[in-house]
């Protein structure tokens, strides 16, 4: 089976691409998702894990992250051929602050708009497209509404919180936390996310949407996992006090992998501690 990972070349997709051995796309390799042209080639190709995104919070940002991650999906997905596999990497911030209604959250949970920025919205209108053209053009397809996967940390890629606290930590750097570190995530490691994109291309389900990070098993408070981090590195978190974040929305986040778990016969298989080991 032939695979491409677009964003191939990035903090995850360098990762998930080893796994599978498969092709690269991103602008490292020559290939833009905006290129109508470049984006045909995945009519080559029997799966298509799609991880390219412009990732900014920033409202300067908001017509880029309009642009990168509609036309730019739009292109890839017009051109994938029938009974392939398009797989779509979103995320749990298009639920904004109605995920804090909930202890684990659901596939079910509103995504109204709430304040969400840019880059959480084109995610989820990206969503719908991939629906529509899934549909329209005959092939399968999967969106993972993704938690905090995390990874070893590679050049030129920015690393995300997990890897970046694991960083700081080793290297003694302060660390800001939001609320003195009370804000709870749960942690998917990138294995474990390639693991799943495995299960749903050799489902037999046509059309998928899951919530997918490390469940209630592999969640902690922030101020928890750097202590955790600190124990297994064998030396002391240094923790910047004096600088006050805005706290993260939603405060609480743990995904409800249930549905994965039933559909897909999936489950994080690497524990948190072994999962910070592996990237230290």
């Amino acid at each position: 089976m032939k695979i491409l990972v677009t964003g191939g070349s990035g903090y995850l997709g360098l990762h998930v691409r080893r796994f599978f051995n498969a092709d690269d796309f991103s602008r490292r390799s020559h290939l833009d998702v905006l290129n109508p042209l470049d984006a045909a080639l995945v009519e080559d190709y029997d799966a298509v894990i799609h991880l390219a995104a412009h990732l900014d919070k920033d409202p300067a940002a908001a017509e880029k992250c309009f642009r990168t991650n509609l036309d730019g999906t739009a292109n890839l997905l017009r051109h994938m051929q029938p009974n392939s596999v398009f797989i779509y990497a979103s995320t749990k911030d298009v639920y904004g602050s109605h995920a804090d209604a909930y202890r684990e959250v659901p596939e079910t949970c509103s995504t109204e708009y709430n304040g969400q920025s840019a880059l959480e919205w084109s995610k989820l209108m990206a969503e719908r497209y991939v629906e529509y053209y899934a549909r329209e053009r005959g092939f399968r397809s999967c969106i993972f509404r993704l938690s905090n996967v995390y990874a070893r940390p590679s050049d030129d890629n920015e690393a995300g919180f997990v890897t970046y606290y694991v960083e700081s930590v080793k290297y003694g750097e302060p660390i800001q936390l939001p609320l003195d570190g009370k804000p709870v995530r749960d942690i998917l490691h990138v294995d474990d996310f390639s693991r799943a994109c495995r299960a749903f291309i050799d489902s037999s389900i046509t059309h998928g949407l899951y919530n997918l990070g490390g469940g209630i098993k592999n969640s902690a408070t922030l101020r928890d996992l750097i202590d955790t981090i600190a124990r297994i590195i064998q030396c002391e978190a240094v923790i910047d006090t004096e600088t006050h974040l805005l706290a993260p929305v939603p405060v609480n986040y743990i995904s409800d992998i249930t549905r994965a778990r039933e559909e897909l016969a999936w489950q994080p298989s690497i524990e948190m501690e072994e999962g910070l080991q592996s990237v230290l």
